[in-house]
């Protein structure tokens, strides 16, 4: 593994009040998803990683901001207003956005994919859950797909096909956001959240108190086997999406692939047991896993 500095470098940062700025964001990312931070930091060229991360924290950032309202104050619209300005600009003082714009500058085609980011926000500060299916996949479209964009787009080849890319990374995000709506039940509904449509409770027999109440009946163990099960088969069709990646890419995007695919199962093993709290991929297996495909970057 290469250090940071020697990352940043590599990226052509060298802007001390900028290495500090990405280097902020680091410790956020790596405290936010370990796993994910260390393929990262394993599996992808040295000039990409501070980029991916600039891109992740500020998904993250802009998430938690969505999501927060302290003492009455709602600090989405100055955010939005801010990146806008940014972007516009290509200047911003903010610690999160700052090394975005940075990075713009280096990969120019994430530009579109913030804008389309923004614009979906609205449709994730309105939900509290989905009466339908197909509510949920609106869902998906208008928010989901465009934060993981952010992140795709910086893997992708440049001559990827747009079109066929985009599919795949959609088929991804799609059990990826499923699988997180499962596997953040119990933290969800806690705060006044759920992820699963009203349509899916109802085909399996079961309720919202039941859920809340983590009650382990046959239809709760319905619903939860039938979501995670549409999430996993989501996620292994989504492993073509290598054949979008240059080489250099490959191995970070199948290890992406493959720890989101072990935390569904784990899921699945764990049965309403999520209900109480939610599973991760298995230590084993998720550096089984790094293991691997360290062994075989570049291919």
């Amino acid at each position: 593994m290469h250090t940071w500095d020697t990352t940043l470098t590599t990226a052509g940062i060298n802007e001390p009040a900028l290495r500090h700025a990405y280097t902020r964001q680091r410790a956020t990312v790596a405290g936010y998803r370990r796993h994910a931070y260390l393929a990262v930091r394993l599996l992808l060229p040295p000039a990409l990683v501070p980029h991916v991360i600039a891109a992740t924290a500020f998904m993250h950032h802009t998430d938690t901001v969505l999501d927060t309202t302290t003492g009455g104050h709602d600090g989405w619209p100055a955010w939005e207003t801010e990146v806008r300005t940014g972007l516009e600009s290509g200047t911003g003082a903010h610690p999160v956005l700052r090394p975005l714009l940075r990075t713009i500058t280096s990969h120019p085609q994430l530009r579109t994919h913030v804008a389309d980011f923004l614009d979906g926000a609205p449709l994730e500060r309105e939900s509290t859950g989905f009466a339908t299916e197909s509510a949920y996949q609106k869902y998906v479209d208008a928010y989901s797909l465009p934060a993981f964009m952010l992140i795709a787009s910086l893997l992708l080849s440049p001559d990827a096909d747009p079109g066929a890319s985009r599919e795949v990374c959609r088929t991804y995000i799609d059990g990826s956001q499923r699988l997180d709506f499962v596997n953040d039940l119990s933290e969800d509904l806690r705060d006044g959240r759920l992820g699963l449509s009203d349509e899916a409770l109802e085909r399996h027999g079961t309720t919202r108190r039941d859920l809340e109440r983590a009650r382990d009946t046959t239809g709760t163990r319905a619903l939860l086997r039938a979501e995670l099960g549409q999430a996993r088969r989501d996620l292994l069709a989504a492993r073509r999406l290598v054949a979008f990646a240059p080489p250099g890419h490959r191995a970070f995007t199948r290890a992406v692939i493959a720890l989101e695919t072990l935390t569904a199962e784990r899921a699945l093993a764990a049965g309403t047991g999520l209900l109480r709290r939610p599973a991760g991929p298995p230590l084993a297996g998720a550096l089984g896993v790094l293991a691997r495909e360290y062994r075989r970057r570049g291919r």
